[in-house]
C-alpha cells in the first residue's frame, strides 16, 4: 500500500478545495471507462459518450494518448496537476499545456510500465491533452458546472461536519476505497506498493469530484510540497440529478417536495444548503418542508460547529419504510 507520513500540524492545516480541472479530468476518466456507477452518470454518458468517441476516432494519436495516460494502475502525472485553491479551469488546463514534452513522455512510460508506442514519441502531447480536456469541459462539464459546484460544496459541508464530530480519522476512512488513517501519523492514500512519502509541513488538500473517481497528485520542490487526495462525493450527493425515488404513497401523503426531503435525509445528516442542492427546490421551500417535518417528529436537527444538520428520526424511518 502507498502511504504518506503526515504530522499533526499538516493535517490540522489541510483543507478542502473545489477544482474545475479535477472535475473535468474525473469526467474524462468516466468517458474513458464508458460505464456509469449510478443513474446520473449513465444518463450523462448517454448524452456525451457518442461525441467523445467520435472525436477520438477522428484523432487516433490523442486516442492512444488517453489510453496511455490513464494506464492500468497509474495516471500520467502531467495530466493531473495538483489543484490550487480558487483556480479556474482555464488556469488549470494551462498547467497541463505548459508541461515539458520530455516530462510528459516520461510520465506516460511510468503509466504504461514500459516503452511508449512510436506514435507517442512526439512533442505535442501536452497540447493534445489540454485540447481534449478543453473539449470535455466545454461539452460535458461547463453546462452543468453551477449545479455540480453546489453539490461539491455540499460534500465539503458534510466532511467538515464529520471532522467536527469525529476528527480527521473518521473523514479519511470514508473518502474512497484505499484511503484510511493508519495511526502513528500515517495516511494510506491507495493500495499501490510504492515507498512512503514524508509530507509533514507541506500543503495537503482534499478535492471532491462528482464522478466515481479518485487519485492522488503532488508537486514538490526543495523544502516545499503541495499534495492532494481527489475523492468521489458522498453517495447521496454524487448523482447528477441528486434524486432518490419517492414512494407514490409517501408523495400523496406529504406532497412530493416534502417527501423528497424526507427520503434524502435517510442518506445521513444534511444541511439546508445541501438539501437545496440535491432537490433543486428553493431555499424557502426546503425550509418550510423541514419545519413541518420537525413539528411532525419525523425529522430532528442538531448543530455541529457552524452547521445545522437534519436527519430522520426513528418515526421518520418507519413512515418511509411503511410507504414502501
Amino acid at each position: 500500500m502507498g502511504w504518506w507520513q503526515v504530522n499533526a500540524d499538516t493535517l490540522a492545516g489541510s483543507r478542502f478545495v473545489i477544482s474545475p480541472l479535477a472535475e473535468t479530468f474525473a469526467s474524462l476518466k468516466l468517458l474513458h471507462s464508458g460505464v456509469g456507477a449510478h443513474p446520473g452518470e449513465t444518463a450523462w454518458l448517454r448524452a456525451h459518450l457518442p461525441g467523445y468517441r467520435a472525436r477520438l476516432a477522428a484523432d487516433p494519436v490523442t486516442a492512444r494518448l488517453v489510453r496511455a495516460g490513464l494506464g492500468r494502475y497509474w495516471l500520467a502525472d502531467f495530466l493531473t496537476p495538483t489543484p490550487r485553491d480558487g483556480e479556474s479551469f482555464a488556469e488549470g488546463v494551462e498547467r497541463v499545456r505548459g508541461a515539458r514534452a520530455a516530462a510528459a513522455r516520461a510520465h506516460l512510460r511510468v503509466s504504461l510500465a514500459g516503452p511508449l508506442p512510436d506514435v507517442l514519441e512526439r512533442d505535442d502531447l501536452p497540447e493534445r491533452a489540454a485540447e481534449l480536456l478543453e473539449y470535455v469541459w466545454e461539452a460535458g462539464v461547463r453546462p452543468y458546472w453551477e449545479r455540480r459546484r453546489r453539490v461539491l460544496e455540499a460534500d465539503v459541508a458534510v466532511r467538515t461536519a464529520q471532522v467536527s464530530r469525529g476528527g480527521w480519522a473518521a473523514v479519511l476512512d470514508s473518502l474512497r476505497p484505499g484511503t484510511r488513517w493508519l495511526g502513528e501519523s500515517r495516511l494510506q492514500v491507495n493500495a499501490h506498493e510504492y515507498p512512503p512519502r514524508e509530507i509533514s509541513g507541506a500543503e495537503l488538500m482534499f478535492v471532491p469530484v462528482t464522478p466515481r473517481a479518485g487519485w492522488v497528485s503532488w508537486e514538490e520542490e526543495e523544502g516545499w510540497g503541495r499534495y492532494a487526495v481527489v475523492y468521489p462525493c458522498v453517495g447521496a450527493l454524487a448523482g447528477e440529478q441528486g434524486r432518490r425515488a419517492v414512494p407514490a404513497a409517501l408523495g400523496a401523503l406529504l406532497g412530493v417536495g416534502r417527501a423528497t426531503v424526507l427520503v434524502l435525509l435517510g442518506e445521513g445528516p444534511l444541511s439546508t444548503t445541501q438539501l437545496v442542492a440535491l432537490t433543486g427546490q428553493g431555499l424557502g421551500s426546503v425550509g418550510r418542508h423541514l419545519r413541518v417535518l420537525l413539528e411532525a417528529g419525523v425529522v430532528e436537527r442538531r448543530r455541529v460547529g457552524r452547521s445545522v444538520l437534519y436527519s430522520r428520526t426513528g418515526v421518520g424511518d418507519a413512515v418511509v419504510g411503511a410507504a414502501g
